[in-house]
């Protein structure tokens, strides 16, 4: 009997024989495959055994799609022995002739249940080693493209994505028919047509890297150079654009939809993809060698707690403590370096605050996705092509105030809003929670007084400072570490001023102590065993509070008997 081999990471292989009738494959319980990680949606695929004899699988409208040797399963598809199938980060192989198992195989009762993995890990499409068509040949199926559609005499505002795609489509695969003889050795031609389609009517060669999980930013420095970061690392693809007016043109369809331009004029613009990945682009005359654009994705499942504690970022112990500090409506700062993941910890603890309270978010390009129903996501706005009509964070900023809001939640301080920040901090907004560059709690309290001084108000930098030592109760600062991971390595309170200097107190931070023979880095978190001004205060209104949030670990009493 046909069988699949299951193998998800941080598991054991495991054999599955497939039954006659249908086999699916999901997150929900139920499903002959359950799969519980986050890239797997409820009803994610089925396999289903036809009359004459052969195994079909077909995509159940899943949200990151199902792949078969690479391609993404678009129509029902026939299994042939061997074949590699990728659902979420589960490599399924499938087989169709009976066979003992592999004695390193544990056969299970027909349905696995297993969580998600620690790191992420698998493989995504098969982009590393796809073959591409001549760039030449490309721009001869586009030209001739727009011949055979007619375009000025389409009506494109009376039918659907899916029409014009069909229409599309078929042009094509008669077009590609026709050059079929030119295709490169290893070249399908339905893996010519879905390169052109995407091509034509998508982001392109970005199309596989956005659907591959492994993958968490992509960068184009110019038509035929296209990188990608995964784990931390950044490597060379295989992939290109036919030119750099074909990159112009992905970041137009791009930005268009949020109703932002790129041009000469305004050659740099902000822009989020449609799963609320962030885009940014940068154009001549600024970028000399040619369109820059650089996606930094986001899972499409927002990060839970469970997540980051399982990515090794910050320890439960801590999330009690952050937890705790959102709740009874401490003023957070955020900090760390470009990629560190400041945002993806902002969307995390975000989720601490209370569902009965309004939350007002603000942002450059809208990011966060937080699982409250109270919440109102705000934009900044861009300039029109006469330079106007401009409407920046700090004015978002400043209506947001008229807007009754329980919390507020910026992005990112880049400028002179982080005045309008703390001025809101101080004004009865507690529990409000932002993020900005920096690379230590203490350069984080420099950095704020900067962008203070930005906002065109002159005030004493005692002033600023006593504004800060007033505003934010807790500072946490996240860093990329050079394998690749990210780590809360310090989180600190505020608790006053001397002299010139804000005074701060460690609660927690990360020790490391080296690297494996992986090259990962070794260390471990711990508490300094302080207690937080405002758990005291909790303490005297009787509000129960685990003190063992602040316990310090068994490494570092060990250290500290040593």
């Amino acid at each position: 009997m046909p069988y699949l081999i299951v193998k998800e990471p941080g598991t054991k292989p495991e054999q599955m024989e497939l039954r006659d009738g249908s086999f699916t494959i999901g997150k929900q319980p139920g499903n002959d495959l359950v799969l519980s990680e986050k890239l797997v949606s409820r009803e994610h695929c089925e396999i289903t055994k036809e009359k004459n004899g052969k195994y079909l699988i077909f995509d159940k409208k899943s949200r990151n799609g199902t792949f078969v040797n690479g391609n993404r399963v678009e129509a029902p598809l026939v299994l042939r022995d061997g074949m590699d199938i990728q659902v979420g980060r589960a490599q399924l192989i499938f087989h169709d002739k009976s066979g003992r198992a592999d004695s390193r195989i544990s056969t299970g009762d027909g349905k696995k249940r297993a969580g998600g993995p620690a790191v992420p890990a698998g493989r995504g499409p098969d982009w590393r080693n796809k073959r591409i068509a001549p760039v030449e040949l490309k721009r001869t199926v586009h030209e001739e493209l727009l011949k055979r559609l007619d375009l000025k005499y389409e009506d494109f505002d009376r039918q659907t994505d899916e029409e014009i795609r069909g229409k599309t489509v078929n042009a094509i695969h008669r077009i590609a028919t026709e050059y079929e003889a030119k295709l490169p050795p290893g070249l399908s031609k339905e893996a010519f047509v879905k390169e052109i389609a995407d091509e034509a009517l998508a982001l392109g060669p970005l199309e596989d890297l956005l659907a591959d999980p492994e993958i968490d930013e992509i960068m184009v420095n110019g038509w035929d150079k296209i990188y990608v970061e995964r784990y931390g690392k950044v490597e060379k693809t295989n992939l290109r654009f036919t030119d750099n007016r074909h990159v112009i043109n992905i970041i137009r369809r791009i930005v268009a939809p949020i109703g932002r331009r790129i041009d000469e004029s305004s050659p740099m613009v902000d822009a989020r993809l449609k799963d609320g990945s962030r885009v940014n682009a940068i154009i001549s005359p600024l970028s000399i060698t040619g369109p820059s654009l650089t996606i930094r994705k986001f899972a499409a499942d927002p990060y839970g707690v469970s997540d980051i504690v399982s990515f090794g970022t910050f320890t439960r112990q801590m999330a009690g403590f952050l937890e705790l500090a959102v709740r009874y409506r401490q003023n957070i700062l955020i900090s760390g370096g470009t990629g560190s993941g400041k945002t993806t910890l902002l969307n995390v603890i975000s989720s601490f605050i209370p569902k009965t309270e309004r939350i007002v978010t603000i942002e450059d390009a809208a990011e966060l996705n937080l699982p409250q129903e109270h919440v109102v996501s705000l934009e900044s706005k861009p300039p029109n092509i006469r330079g106007e009509g401009a409407i920046p964070i700090r004015k978002l900023l400043s209506n947001s105030l008229r807007m009754r809001p329980d919390r507020i939640v910026v992005g990112e301080c880049r400028g002179g809003e982080a005045l309008d920040m703390l001025q809101a901090m101080n004004t009865g907004h507690d529990g409000s929670l932002t993020t900005l560059h920096a690379n230590s709690p203490r350069d984080s309290i420099a950095r704020l007084v900067t962008l203070v001084l930005m906002a065109g108000i002159e005030l004493p930098s005692r002033a600023v400072r006593e504004q800060i030592a007033s505003a934010i109760d807790i500072v946490v600062h996240i860093a990329r570490m050079s394998d690749g991971t990210r780590k809360i390595l310090n989180i600190e309170e505020i608790v006053g001023i001397e002299g010139n200097v804000v005074t701060m107190q460690p609660l927690y931070r990360f020790r490391q102590h080296g690297f494996d023979s992986e090259g990962r880095v070794k260390g471990y978190f711990t508490a300094t065993g302080a207690i937080p001004e405002f758990v005291s205060e909790l303490k005297e209104r009787h509000i129960p509070v685990d003190l063992d949030l602040f316990a310090p670990s068994e490494e570092e009493k060990k250290r500290s008997e040593r």
